[in-house]
């Protein structure tokens, strides 16, 4: 069942979860972008309620998120964690609002499109009343598949990614900046928002492991990337760590096609694609590095070299916003194509 609600050429929108990271970026990228909201709404817990929040040159009052709050409301952007997303589910689509949803609570529902605007942007037309958003790693690693794809079909996708602090939010964002803190003054590291410390460390462990061996993100990257791009036989294998960096995720991505492709034909298509950046220039030492591109709406591409280990292989380096296209700006988006 598709959606029969018009959406209106100035919609009322709202940011539930306003207060944490990916909130206060979603605010962000509605002001950067001007979306054309008639007026914006901050939701969050009763702990946050009252709270002032910068918005287009003005403040907004943060409210507290009850089962009312959709009413007048046409897209709620939501990033407050899958337990909230589902209980507030009902409340939003019964008072004819999109639920565009950041967590993990929907994204592999059937009847849930998962989007990523520059892939599958058609699927946004089934929704009936919420649309996922996928995981961060997943997002900027399909943007840079799909023009490759459409040289020749993938057959086998192979990535380790190097995955910031704000994927786990701000406060293990702010465990980084203080273990880095203590590790440099020689004080003991306190431990709270990983299984290890990340000052100075790589962790192989981004949420649980499952019986196979996997942990829950690598198997996110796996279904969601079959999902999205609609390869039920892709074959995706993941490695997913968490590394001391601030924001940006980067991944070092293997791929085998199904005819050949040349390096040539790959940087053609890259080039041109939608919302992605080429900087591959070894000679000046120019590629993709998280610490110069936080804040950066684009998915970065460098490194792209054949990889003569498999017949077809190709081999490139993606480094992404977590905060902004892993998150906040792909939401968004996804709003603006409720236009289209």
């Amino acid at each position: 069942m598709s959606w029969a609600k018009p959406m209106p050429a100035r919609p009322v929108v709202a940011v539930a979860g306003a207060t944490g990271a990916v909130g206060i970026e979603m605010l962000k990228v509605l002001e950067q972008r001007s979306f054309p909201a008639s007026r914006v709404v901050a939701l969050a817990s009763s702990r946050s309620a009252g709270k002032h929040l910068p918005f287009a040159g003005g403040e907004l009052v943060v409210q507290e998120m009850t089962e009312s709050s959709f009413e007048g409301v046409d897209i709620a952007l939501f990033s407050a964690g899958a337990g909230i997303s589902k209980q507030f589910r009902r409340a939003v689509t019964d008072a004819g609002c999109v639920m565009i949803d950041n967590s993990s609570a929907f994204r592999m529902d059937p009847d849930v499109p998962l989007v990523v605007p520059e892939v599958n942007a058609f699927d946004v037309a089934w929704h009936s009343g919420v649309i996922a958003n996928p995981n961060c790693s997943t997002i900027q690693m399909v943007v840079a598949l799909k023009p490759l794809n459409d040289l020749a079909p993938i057959e086998r996708v192979v990535v380790a990614t190097y995955q910031a602090a704000s994927g786990a939010g701000q406060a293990a964002m702010d465990e980084l900046y203080e273990q880095s803190r203590q590790f440099l003054e020689n004080e003991e590291l306190g431990v709270a928002q990983f299984a290890h410390r990340i000052a100075f460390n790589c962790i192989p462990h981004i949420d649980v492991f499952l019986e196979d061996g996997s942990t829950k993100e690598e198997w996110k990257m796996v279904q969601e990337t079959k999902k999205i791009m609609h390869a039920e036989d892709l074959a995706v294998h993941a490695t997913c760590v968490r590394v001391p960096v601030l924001r940006c995720h980067s991944e070092a991505i293997n791929v085998q096609f199904a005819s050949p492709v040349s390096v040539e034909q790959a940087r053609a298509a890259l080039s041109a694609a939608r919302g992605i950046t080429l900087m591959d220039d070894p000679a000046t030492a120019l590629y993709p590095m998280p610490a110069m591109l936080e804040g950066t709406d684009e998915t970065y591409v460098g490194r792209l070299r054949v990889d003569p280990t498999v017949q077809h292989g190709l081999a490139l380096w993606v480094v992404a916003d977590q905060l902004r296209k892993g998150a906040a700006l792909n939401a968004v988006q996804i709003a603006e194509e409720l236009f289209a």
